[in-house]
């Protein structure tokens, strides 16, 4: 029996976990704080080809070819929320929304953000396809699309 790995990127499963929130609670969000970010944590392949959120920024956790976690996603998420977070009481970082396909890269990216001193991380639980169900498709039990809320493809 082979060990597991306590370890998803360099995160500890024991690093304290960002707040959990449906996908509607998460758009209702979004619409009463402007300066909300909602980032999509997929692969460029899933955002692109399967569809995203309205107002999502792209940053993803892992992508393709190798699914290589990106060194950079803190970072980059910094950089995004530089000039807002000058605008805040405080300044304080403005809510961070992240999504993924289902809600398990997204919750192990918004352990990274916390771990690396974010504040104010949120989770869309079951993210923009939800899970499978009982005949193994997608977007048919919960999630930002079966919610109906607004999203784009390319």
């Amino acid at each position: 029996m082979g060990k597991s790995n306590p370890q998803v990127c360099g995160v500890s499963r024991l690093t304290a976990e960002p707040i959990s929130i449906g996908a509607r609670q998460a758009w209702s969000l979004m619409q009463a704080e402007t300066s909300a970010k909602l980032i999509d944590t997929r692969s460029t392949v899933e955002y692109v080809m399967i569809g995203h959120p309205q107002g999502a920024v792209h940053i993803p956790w892992q992508d393709d070819p190798d699914w290589a976690c990106n060194p950079r996603f803190t970072e980059d998420i910094k950089t995004l929320i530089a000039d807002d977070e000058d605008k805040t009481d405080g300044g304080h970082s403005p809510p961070i929304l992240l999504i993924c396909r289902c809600g398990e890269r997204s919750l192990e990216a918004g352990k990274r953000l916390m771990a690396d001193g974010l504040e104010n991380v949120y989770n869309v639980e079951f993210g923009f396809e939800g899970p499978l169900d009982d005949k193994r498709q997608r977007s048919s039990v919960s999630g930002w699309r079966f919610d109906g809320l607004p999203w784009q493809q390319f």
